[in-house]
């Protein structure tokens, strides 16, 4: 039985050709040089349209094209079909690990902000472009409060400058008291909240981490361990490994409450994506699916009982990391605790005019708009990271990680299994 051959092709984002024609059925061609010889690629509208989308995110990414093989051209050949997995300059780093000399990512060397935020999400800002971009998902919940507090600090200086008696007295020691015992104890109660939430943030990461891991493990285990019988063999191992990649990929859907969507198009069959869509739990379903695949090989004496039940406890993992996940996700902090601690905050921002208003008179409602910001902010990024799994500048980057876990599948597919040299330097 013959097998098409496969192209695979690594293209820099900013160096794309602009010569695009539209053929037949809306599909999108244009053509690549490689060393003189000329690759014609073709791709589906909504392939295309990936790619345009990530030029404009990832400039300085790479998109990595795999495509059949067709019919030769005067300059070179055509390549059909064409897949197309997108990475950002954080995930793909074949030429900086290159230039280090030692393989080391120098980035993990660099402890700048702006460097952390780039291991982190992939995106190459400066350092005031990374806290503009970092504070921007908290200002729009902050800027309506921040206005009021504003305003409300100058209502109450303007009343105490017009003889209206509304300062604390300083001979009364019962309201003193009241105000430091909120100076003392609503700090320590913002302190619990945040260390609640990321808690939560940080237990997410630990699952997304270990998926990672189990996925390598278990790609590794399918890749080394299956014997192959035949060239078929081989093409249903590869799609069996982007089928694991792609379990990551609709896990991080699932939790995010979205659709399968274009991601998973070129990680498995069109028979498979179909049904995918019409199921209530893809994640599962895919899980299936390589479970059934283990068991087959194992019924083809592909691979022996004790193999088997190694790879099938590393798909039981899969779940069990699944099932972690939707645990922090359907079982939030107790609305009780964060509704009570807002409203102690706003009582807190409320009273403080009255408290400094004889001594600080017009700069009142600077210190109280600021007070109300360190206060707010504080509740409100730990409202953000205690559901990690969103889109939110600040959760989880489970599109970086998804993109590493595919790097690592791929990467492992061009290496050559059961071959006797293979280990050898």
């Amino acid at each position: 039985m013959s097998v098409p051959k496969k192209l695979e092709l690594t293209v820099k984002l900013n160096e794309f050709p602009a010569n695009v024609k539209t053929i037949e059925n809306g599909w999108k061609q244009f053509e690549v040089d490689t060393d003189g010889r000329k690759v014609t690629l073709t791709l589906k509208p909504e392939v295309f349209n990936k790619l345009e989308q990530a030029q404009k995110n990832y400039p300085q990414g790479v998109a990595k094209i795999v495509g059949q093989i067709g019919a030769k051209t005067d300059r070179g050949f055509v390549v059909q079909d064409c897949q197309v997995n997108i990475y950002s300059q954080s995930n793909y780093t074949p030429n900086t690990i290159k230039q280090s000399g030692s393989g080391v990512n120098p980035n993990l060397a660099n402890n700048t902000f702006a460097a952390k935020h780039r291991l982190y999400t992939g995106e190459n800002l400066n350092w005031l472009q990374v806290t503009l971009r970092v504070g921007k998902s908290i200002f729009p919940f902050l800027l309506p409060w921040l206005l009021f507090f504003s305003g409300y600090g100058f209502f109450i200086t303007f009343l105490y400058r017009i003889g209206v008696p509304i300062a604390f007295l300083q001979e009364n020691h019962g309201i003193s008291k009241a105000i430091l015992i909120f100076n003392v104890g609503l700090p320590l109660l913002l302190v619990f909240r945040t260390n609640t939430a990321h808690e939560r943030f940080w237990e997410g990461r630990k699952l997304w981490g270990s998926l990672v891991n189990t996925i390598r493990n278990l790609t590794r285990g399918i890749w080394i361990i299956v014997r192959e019988y035949s060239p078929q063999d081989r093409v249903e191992k590869e799609a069996i490994l982007r089928l694991v990649v792609a379990f990551a990929f609709s896990m991080k859907l699932h939790l995010r409450g979205e659709p399968v969507n274009d991601e998973l198009a070129s990680l498995m069959t069109e028979t498979q994506y179909f049904k995918l869509k019409y199921r209530d739990h893809p994640p599962l379903q895919i899980a299936f699916w390589i479970g059934d695949y283990l068991q087959q090989q194992h019924n083809r004496n592909c691979i022996d009982v004790y193999r088997l039940s190694d790879l099938q406890r590393l798909v039981d993992k899969l779940i069990d990391i699944l099932g972690g996940c939707e645990r922090i996700l359907k079982t939030p902090l107790p609305l009780i605790y964060p509704l009570i601690l807002r409203k102690l905050v706003l009582v807190y921002c409320l009273v403080v005019p009255f408290e400094i208003v004889k001594d600080w008179t017009w700069v009142t409602s600077t210190i109280t708009t600021f007070v109300s910001l360190i206060l707010l902010s504080v509740d409100q990024i730990a409202s953000e990271i205690e559901e990690p799994f969103g889109h939110n500048l600040n959760d989880l980057p489970l599109d970086e990680i998804c993109n590493t876990i595919l790097q690592n599948t791929e990467d492992l597919i061009k290496l050559p299994p059961s071959s006797n040299n293979s280990y050898h330097l």
